[in-house]
């Protein structure tokens, strides 16, 4: 595996760089997309590939794909990037297309990062990709249907990208150690198995990072070739943890705390409160979330659990972090372990839906403020029962608009304290 070095000025690029896959058989990872009994491997050897776009995080592989794909066609390649190109570049790649389509030569365009192109941007593409006169190559870390026009998704292919596995990292950087002409086989370093396992955790399922890391460990290395075991530990604190506040990873982390805590897994619950502690999530946003889940998810069967919820968010203002993640651990566990019920969720959402559907029905008359003068003039508050003065505190009339008799929005669940509730409930209306 031969790769380019443009190095006019003497100096070699990264290891990163100069381990990139030339061909199919080079590329590490991805083998449910590109393994060769998947479509994408078919369509690439074939020279029948379609408009695609490589959906994954930051080094799982997206621009060395590209990158094999331009090493494996006789179409022309023509790498651009969102973020330094505009509409006339754009315009005049397609342009080019429509040039070697007479002599029948395709064009491959590759577009990197696209969701940085605006909905604008992206439909300069569309008559092209929609004609044929460019085989369209998008690589995104964003999520494609929040980030790029739908039209442009339903003309291509969508490919998604997973972060590499510890053992598919732990590959690449074997093959840089062993390679002479592009990686560090030249040095003869003596690096040992759980430097390389250790390297590979802390990239976090990015290669480029762990041969950019690899780079560096190599550098510590003494005389002899040998590089002490806590070297990595020296070089990163902790894994460098991809999670971005405002991209898909920060949705998806809360979401999946969100769900362990419903299905009342603990553990999984606590993994990722403390994976969003350690990649510097707002530790406010987490307890507002969780207070919102004590009263949608667990509800009255438990009330004690929004009191619980409560308290940690006023915890997490009067202590902060590092020291009131121990208050959030707290009453995770407590969220998870409790009773569930939806029922107060459901019960509001029923309400909101009737509002909308009767948007008349208005309020008794004897259910109406009456404490002015001329109120009982109007008919306000005549014949309204007060429940006081009656036995137990409690008396039968009409409390809601005639529209909406024997509607229900409330169903308590026979869960934790909410049963007691729905034997109430139940009394209350036989």
């Amino acid at each position: 595996m031969k790769v380019k070095t443009e190095d006019t000025a003497g100096i070699l690029p990264p290891l990163a760089y100069r381990m990139r896959p030339q061909t199919l058989d080079d590329y590490v990872g991805q083998q449910d997309i590109i393994g060769p009994e998947a479509p994408l491997f078919k369509e690439i050897t074939s020279g029948n590939l379609k408009s695609i776009i490589l959906y994954g995080p930051a080094g799982c592989g997206k621009t060395s794909l590209a990158e094999v794909i331009a090493n494996s066609t006789k179409a022309a390649f023509e790498r651009v990037s969102a973020v330094e190109a505009g509409v006339k570049d754009i315009r005049i790649v397609i342009a080019r297309a429509r040039e070697r389509l007479q002599y029948s030569q395709k064009t491959i365009l590759f577009l990197d990062e696209v969701h940085r192109f605006n909905k604008g941007q992206q439909d300069v593409l569309l008559p092209a990709v929609e004609s044929g006169t460019v085989i369209f190559i998008g690589a995104t870390t964003e999520n494609p249907f929040l980030s790029l026009n739908s039209p442009l998704i339903s003309r291509s292919r969508l490919y998604i990208l997973k972060p590499l596995s510890v053992e598919e990292i732990i590959t690449l950087l074997k093959r840089a150690l062993t390679d002479k002409e592009n990686g560090l086989g030249g040095k003869k370093l003596k690096i040992t198995e759980d430097i390389l396992e250790k390297v590979a955790k802390a990239a976090a399922g990015d290669g480029r990072r762990a041969l950019s890391l690899l780079e560096m460990v190599a550098e510590q290395a003494d005389g002899k070739g040998q590089v002490a075991d806590d070297v990595v530990e020296l070089l990163v604190k902790g894994p460098i943890l991809n999670y971005d506040k405002k991209g898909d990873a920060h949705y998806d982390i809360i979401s999946a705390f969100i769900k362990s805590m419903r299905g009342s897994d603990v553990d999984a619950a606590l993994f990722w409160l403390a994976k969003m502690i350690e990649s510097g999530e707002d530790a406010r946003f987490i307890a507002r979330r969780m207070v919102i889940f004590a009263s949608e998810d667990i509800g009255n069967a438990d009330p004690h659990a929004l009191m619980v919820a409560v308290s940690a968010a006023q915890a997490v203002e009067f202590v902060g972090l590092p020291e009131c993640e121990l208050n959030l651990s707290q009453a995770v566990t407590y969220l998870a372990l409790a009773p569930k019920s939806n029922a107060s969720y459901k019960a509001i959402k029923a309400a909101k839906q009737d509002v909308k559907d009767f948007p008349i029905a208005g309020v008794p008359s004897h259910l109406r403020g009456s404490n002015y003068y001329g109120a009982k003039k109007l008919g306000h508050g005549i014949d309204y029962k007060y429940p006081h003065s009656f036995d137990g505190g409690q008396v039968e009339q009409k409390y809601r608009p005639p529209e909406l008799k024997g509607r229900k929005y409330y169903f308590p669940k026979d869960i934790g304290i909410e049963k007691k509730l729905a034997e109430r409930f139940r009394g209350k209306n036989k």
